[in-house]
């Protein structure tokens, strides 16, 4: 049975839905790990790469279930879906890595700058860390918040590096590693909504013919 026809179509979708559901898993376990490392949770691509990890990972499931019943209602909203998604995705993985260490800095700040004082002291104690930054335009800000530091190092005795300076570090690392991922399975979908065409557009030979008009 060659492989245009409907069985290896149906084997196709299901395969590469499987593939979604594990990309979805993945990206949506990665910006977990990102906000969990101290990023602060106010930062809007994170949000927006679980939020497309979720979404993908609801569609794989729509796309699985269709392949296998052959549900033509189920994958025409499947293909319209996944397109948007790959639309979005790409997006928000180009945003990733493009942002530089500017704009890392200036979104982290502004999260800092928001953020409760026991946020910052969880976030303080989590990386054994205190204030955001120490420089010139935040020396103020920084004596307060080393003020109400509770972090191990200050307890300690010991030299305690900026929260900025971790976050920073995190937060390239995870950016990275969202980005790359995201644009990479992120032209996977365009294969998807193909294959999802094309197999809608099948006959199951093992259908009635006459349910064919």
């Amino acid at each position: 049975m060659g492989c245009g026809e409907f069985t290896c179509s149906k084997n196709a979708l299901c395969a590469v839905n499987v593939v979604y559901m594990m990309v979805g898993l993945l990206l949506t376990g990665v910006a977990a790990w990102g906000k969990g490392f101290g990023i602060v949770s106010s930062i809007p691509i994170i949000g927006g790469v679980i939020a497309v990890g979720v979404f993908l990972l609801i569609i794989a499931i729509v796309g699985l279930v269709g392949a296998i019943n052959h549900h033509q209602v189920m994958l025409f909203f499947y293909m319209v879906i996944l397109f948007l998604v790959f639309i979005f995705q790409f997006g928000v993985s180009c945003s990733c890595l493009a942002m530089n260490k500017g704009q890392q800095k200036a979104l982290l700040s502004s999260a800092w700058g928001i953020a409760s004082n026991e946020t910052r002291n969880t976030v303080e104690k989590n990386l054994n860390c205190c204030g955001f930054m120490n420089d010139t335009r935040n020396a103020e800000q920084f004596k307060m918040d080393y003020t109400l530091c509770g972090a191990p190092c200050k307890r300690n005795g010991s030299h305690c590096e900026t929260c900025g300076d971790k976050m920073l570090a995190h937060a390239d690392e995870a950016l990275k590693i969202m980005g790359g991922v995201g644009l990479f399975f992120s032209f996977t979908e365009i294969l998807g909504v193909w294959l999802a065409r094309r197999y809608r557009n099948q006959k199951d030979p093992r259908a009635n013919p006459s349910a064919f008009l």
